[in-house]
């Protein structure tokens, strides 16, 4: 494991940090890379594997000495400690640093199976348009929501069964196992392969849902666009995710907003930014144009002598800010002086007259 980064590194702490600095420095990581937070970034999702894999060593004092003493080596594979990140349970910490965020709340990881357990968070995707974006808007979509199956109530048994306590784990749901390792005996946790943590088997499962507990629903939502979002923010939709466990909450549907490109508007943060062309000769003795606005159009007197590359700034005339539509940016318009490529006889003689008059010409 000589290509890992040294965990204390990987969270910015020192060696000697307290249980409190480690929590928060993986706050403030776990909240930068989360991938609620960063969809579809793979970069931000292995920064988020990596700080979790470092606090879940570090908030532990045992394994936090191991490593010390023996480095990334303490948990190789059939190594001295045999710890396998990938089934550490993130439960009892998340519970703690996320409650809030990702609606949990702290619970110990050998009553998480049995307690109420919030469901899953639900991704989907709506498409709009610049001009949507900029002034808001609201958007059907159409998706399948699981709902508790009507038959069987939602557990899962054909109507006149129940479920029965799991025989391997007692009804817990998790199974304890222990092993002998060089520094004496070390105990895992793991979710109940039989009944998959929910310390329930059913024996004749429900013929509506076959089991599972739940049927899926199609489902029209109506979806508040703000105004002012940008390209890859989400809406959040509370309690429109997956059914909770236990009788926990159901999670939320994140809409993740995709914003068409425009043709004319360019946009950064709150401003708009476009060019526009101008002829020459307004540019040489100024005048009114008019500028296309996602307003509408807008009438600018220009001055003369303006020159190619000029930028103006239209106030007010840019994005709401998502928090507040009665704050907006600017529009930055860059003039273009257009030169004509084709000339008549008498628009030759004018401008090779007036070329002289301006001692170009002998």
């Amino acid at each position: 494991m000589a290509d890992k980064r040294d965990y204390y590194e990987v969270l910015g702490v020192g060696k000697d940090a307290t249980d409190d600095d480690l929590k928060k420095a993986y706050r403030k990581l776990a909240k930068k890379y989360h991938p609620d937070m960063n969809p579809g970034d793979a970069d931000a999702a292995e920064k988020f594997k990596e700080a979790s894999e470092a606090y879940t060593v570090l908030s532990d004092h045992e394994k936090r000495a191991q490593y010390d003493q023996f480095g990334h080596a303490a948990f190789e594979q059939g190594g001295f400690g045999g710890f396998d990140f990938n089934g550490a349970d993130m439960s009892d910490i998340f519970g703690d640093l996320f409650g809030d965020l990702f609606g949990g709340g702290r619970r110990s990881s050998r009553s998480a199976s049995k307690g109420p357990m919030r469901g899953a968070n639900v991704r989907t995707a709506v498409s709009i348009t610049f001009e949507e974006a900029v002034f808001g808007c609201e958007k059907q979509i159409d998706l399948n929501l699981r709902e508790p199956c009507p038959t069987c109530g939602g557990n899962g048994a054909k109507p006149g069964s129940t479920p029965q306590t799991c025989s391997k784990c007692k009804g817990t749901g998790r199974i304890i196992s222990t092993q002998q390792s060089i520094f004496g005996m070390m105990q895992t946790e793991t979710v109940c392969p039989d009944c998959r943590g929910s310390g329930k088997i059913i024996k004749e499962k429900c013929p509506e849902c076959r089991g599972a507990g739940y049927i899926s629903k199609p489902t029209k939502l109506q979806v508040d666009i703000p105004a002012g979002i940008d390209n890859g923010m989400s809406v959040r939709i509370r309690d429109k995710g997956e059914p909770g466990a236990n009788g926990g909450p159901r999670g939320d549907l994140l809409v993740e907003v995709r914003v068409a490109r425009h043709p004319i508007f360019q946009r950064d943060d709150m401003n708009i930014y476009s060019s526009v062309s101008i002829p020459f000769t307004k540019a040489a003795l100024g005048g009114k144009i008019h500028i296309k606005t996602v307003d509408g159009e807008v009438e600018y007197e220009l001055k003369a002598g303006t020159q190619t590359d000029t930028r103006i700034r239209l106030r007010g005339k840019g994005v709401p800010s998502v928090h507040n539509k009665d704050r907006r940016g600017d529009h930055y318009v860059t003039l273009v002086v257009q030169v004509p490529t084709k000339l008549n006889r008498e628009q030759k003689k004018a401008l090779h007259a007036f070329a002289k008059a301006c001692g170009e010409e002998d």
